[in-house]
């Protein structure tokens, strides 16, 4: 007979069946134990991966409200019509610095050339200088109008960049009237252009061609681009805006029938009113006389220059060139020029000395007004004529 297992009773004590089934029953409660030991790590386990996975989305979730959030609300996204090639306006939408890049920054659009005829043009225009005429009106009529009387046209790029000069002292009211007609229909021409006003200082006699030649010097030191000028006297308003204010192959003369002279032109050589000359044409005929005080003369000289440069004069038609004057007693100070029949019959010896390069002044104040720039100058004394007679 097989003796019993130690640490079972013999024959005398418990069975030995009762020691073998309380040895199954502690060995499958050990194993019950360690499975429930391995189910609790793996739980564990589990448990911490998913507490770092959700906080990591945690954390991003906040970090786009803390960094990304306040930046959207400081600075919008750009438009597509926002400017941003300029330095210091760029602001990347995350809200944090972007590296140098050597992609090129947006460019504004092209815009496609302004057409020959402006398809906005009225025609015949109704002039009258009876209603009052502050400038503030004349202000809300023209808002595209920059500082200085500078405009240029939203839609197109114009062929050239035109300055328009006008001789002045003492004409506020006419300089009113003269801007509320010209603005809109300079506008409607489709020009870029400059407004310069050169206002003659002091009381002595007025000298309108000096006064053109320092207009010219002046507008370029303002803007090179300008290749296109425009002489016009302040009271004469053009009463058809297809009179285009634009250069051409050869000077041009736009006031060729003022209502005080009947609406004709009052003989060939005039050229007097308003006139145009390219920078070249411009330059070509010396600029103006500066010797020219006081009234008359100066226009037929200049009509002589371009004549002796070989140039010709161009002209609108009749029908398109009409012009109202602004009706005014002659200026104190504008007195006829008793010289005036000699010097222009001396044109071909004077005018390679006197003009553009021989023009002497003082810029005395620049202003620059919602409407015009204002210029006025020092342009000296006329030299004592001898006695008549």
């Amino acid at each position: 007979m097989k003796p019993p297992a130690a640490g079972c009773p013999g024959p005398s004590g418990r069975p030995v069946a009762a020691c073998g089934m309380s040895r199954l029953l502690g060995g499958t409660l050990e194993r019950v134990c360690k499975a429930v030991l391995l189910l609790c790590l793996l739980h564990f386990l589990v448990a911490v991966i998913l507490y770092f996975d959700v906080y990591a989305q945690h954390l991003a979730f906040f970090s786009r409200f803390s960094v990304r959030g306040p930046t959207r609300a400081l600075h919008p996204v750009a438009s597509s019509s926002t400017n941003c090639s300029r330095p210091n306006t760029t602001v990347p939408s995350s809200g944090l610095p972007e590296a140098p890049s050597a992609r090129p920054g947006p460019t504004a659009p092209v815009l496609p050339p302004c057409p020959d005829s402006p398809p906005g043009l009225v025609g015949r225009l109704l002039i009258e200088f009876t209603s009052p005429m502050p400038l503030e009106r004349v202000q809300r009529e023209n808002p595209g109008v920059l500082l200085g009387g500078r405009y240029t046209p939203p839609d197109c790029t114009p062929a050239q960049t035109v300055a328009v000069i006008i001789p002045f002292r003492h004409r506020e009211h006419h300089l009113r009237y003269w801007l509320h007609y010209l603005h809109p229909i300079l506008r409607r021409q489709r020009l870029r252009y400059g407004i310069y006003v050169i206002n003659q200082h002091g009381e002595d006699t007025f000298n309108r061609a000096k006064l053109l030649n320092v207009g010219f010097l002046e507008a370029l030191k303002e803007d090179a681009t300008y290749d296109c000028f425009i002489f016009s006297d302040v009271d004469l308003v053009p009463m058809d805006d297809r009179n285009l204010y634009r250069c051409g192959d050869q000077p041009r003369h736009f006031a060729i029938a003022m209502d005080k002279f009947g609406f004709r032109l009052p003989y060939a050589g005039y050229f007097g009113g308003v006139s145009g000359l390219s920078k070249a044409q411009f330059l070509r005929i010396n600029g103006f006389p500066n010797e020219y005080w006081g009234w008359g003369g100066e226009d037929d000289d200049i009509f002589n220059r371009i004549s002796l440069t070989g140039m010709k004069i161009s002209r609108p038609d009749i029908r398109i060139g009409r012009y109202r004057m602004i009706k005014h007693d002659r200026d104190k100070h504008n007195e006829p020029n008793p010289q005036r029949f000699t010097k222009i019959q001396n044109t071909k010896l004077t005018m390679k000395r006197d003009g553009i390069g021989s023009v002497r002044y003082q810029v005395l104040e620049v202003s620059r007004q919602p409407l015009f720039t204002n210029i006025t100058v020092d342009i000296g004394r006329p030299p004592s004529w001898p006695p008549r007679g």
